[in-house]
């Protein structure tokens, strides 16, 4: 008997599999999804996540041959972990709060974790905050028998151009894909709303959908909001339009929630407003469209720009999206400082396995890996998930990144334009306006927020505190407050990083 012990996730291409499969499509969506995992499992075994289209993480029985089988989707758009305990129990699941509430788990910190998320502001690779216990990477399975643990990789992005097609030949085949991918993603009966920045990626989508809401987050402080251009973009596609306002006292308001929904540290302040956002949304909706995954796909980032300028250094430094404190900085404030474990050294491996590619693919590879796992994926998750709501993510899909896999670069990047194809196949559905807007990426106004003296009172406390005490070198890390406050801006991120773990720290290990 195969028995499915915990599934989350949503199977896009759920009609075809049944068709393939065998399976009545008659069955309610988590019977049937259930199905469609039992049937996949029989048939394709360890290959069964190339299969299946969508966003997943599962635990599979098989009694028969006695077999504990592991599963998380090509990009790990759904968390998963597992840990042993000293009596042999072999503990899993997609909530690290629930893993740790059973006999046997030994709640110890991973304080080498610190000194790689003071760098990075999320964590990556397989081990956690939490000693012992390790995260099933994307694209892997892990198959427990007779109390050993095998992991077996069955996804890992391969990037191969194909010179032959035009600008418009690949804009024509993002389109069509997404046209597919839109008609699988929701049934007739679900009812869906949309959320939208000012960016192309969510106005796409928007645009591509039937939501007939769309969902934006603004500030007083209009520098730096978005959501004019959003409301643009609704009035022009014809759809309502609601905006959540975000205070700095809602936002500070919301870091410990944050932080312990997440269940690990996460500097990314984008984090807390999307959180309030998911929280809004869910009044209205259970789910949600949401545009993540083409900037790591299509070259979305202004610093891809710069890739052929960094060449073969990249291996030397480039380490992911973000890279906020460098190895003497870490040496000074922390106190305990390990020279062997440094954030390069999990990426040797995706370097060794892209080597020859040109820079872009590259950075996009590491970028894919690491940082869509580490933070946007882990976020769309716990926030989404802790609000009661289902978001999904239409351009994160094996089918579009095959398009991406197989496109030159210089139709992903050019020096005036970035996402170039992406922007010309949304481009068919929007006005070129918004279909070719500069990035202006989702940004929070924390720099001035964390300035000003009625808002920073708990990062302050923080920095003084016995947690702090406890990790830091407490006169160098308000050194670099101090800094921040008198105006060097750039150290706005160092002081949020810090600060987040410590409130991390503080919900998990002081109050619990």
């Amino acid at each position: 008997m195969i028995e499915i012990k915990e599934y989350s996730g949503h199977i896009r291409n759920h009609q075809a599999l049944c068709k393939q499969l065998g399976i009545c499509t008659n069955l309610s969506r988590e019977e049937m999804e259930k199905q469609i995992l039992i049937k996949a499992y029989k048939k394709w075994h360890k290959n069964m996540g190339l299969h299946i289209h969508g966003m997943f993480a599962a635990a599979i029985f098989d009694s028969e041959s006695s077999e504990l089988f592991l599963l998380r989707d090509p990009f790990g758009t759904k968390p998963f972990y597992y840990y042993e305990t000293t009596d042999g129990d072999f503990l899993y699941g997609g909530s690290i709060r629930e893993i740790i509430k059973n006999k046997g788990f030994v709640k110890e910190l991973n304080d080498k974790m610190l000194q790689i998320y003071l760098s990075l502001t999320y964590t990556a690779g397989d081990e956690t905050f939490f000693k012992g216990l390790k995260k099933l990477l994307p694209g892997r399975c892990l198959i427990r028998k007779n109390q050993k643990s095998e992991i077996y990789r069955y996804f890992k992005p391969n990037f191969n151009p194909d010179e032959s097609k035009s600008l418009d030949d690949w804009a024509d085949e993002i389109h069509n894909t997404l046209k597919l991918i839109m008609d699988e993603i929701k049934t007739p009966e679900e009812r869906v709303e949309s959320f939208l920045s000012g960016g192309v990626d969510s106005s796409y989508v928007l645009a591509m959908s039937d939501a007939d809401v769309c969902n934006s987050c603004g500030y007083e402080d209009k520098r730096l909001d978005e959501s004019g251009l959003a409301l643009q973009t609704a009035d022009i596609l014809n759809r309502k339009f609601r905006l959540c306002l975000i205070t700095p006292e809602n936002y500070f308001a919301a870091v410990p929630y944050v932080m312990y929904n997440m269940e690990q540290p996460l500097g990314d302040a984008s984090a807390i407003a999307f959180a309030i956002g998911c929280i809004e949304t869910a009044k209205s909706t259970k789910i949600c469209y949401s545009g993540e995954g083409a900037d790591e796909f299509f070259g979305g980032y202004n610093m891809y720009r710069n890739a052929e300028r960094y060449g073969d250094n990249l291996k030397t430094f480039y380490v992911g999206n973000t890279n906020i404190m460098k190895e003497d900085e870490k040496k000074k404030i922390l106190k305990k400082y390990y020279d062997d474990f440094l954030p390069i050294s999990l990426i040797k491996e995706i370097y060794e396995e892209n080597e020859g590619l040109d820079p872009l693919s590259k950075m996009s590879d590491v970028d894919i890996q690491v940082w869509l796992e580490g933070d946007i994926y882990l976020n769309v998750d716990k926030m989404s998930s802790a609000a009661g709501l289902e978001v999904r993510m239409p351009l994160t899909d094996l089918r579009i990144f095959d398009i991406a896999s197989r496109m030159p670069s210089r139709f992903k990047v050019t020096d005036s334009q970035n996402k170039l194809a992406l922007r010309t196949a949304a481009a068919k559905v929007l006005p070129e306006e918004i279909a070719f807007r500069k990035k202006l990426g989702f940004v929070v106004p924390i720099r001035m927020w964390m300035a000003d003296e009625r808002y920073n009172g708990d990062i302050k406390q923080k920095f003084n505190s016995d947690i702090a005490e406890k990790f830091f070198d407490t006169k160098e890390i308000n050194a670099i407050f101090d800094k921040f406050i008198n105006g060097d801006s750039d150290n706005w991120r160092k002081v949020w990083t810090i600060y987040t773990f410590l409130v991390w720290y503080e919900e998990y290990f002081v109050k619990r």
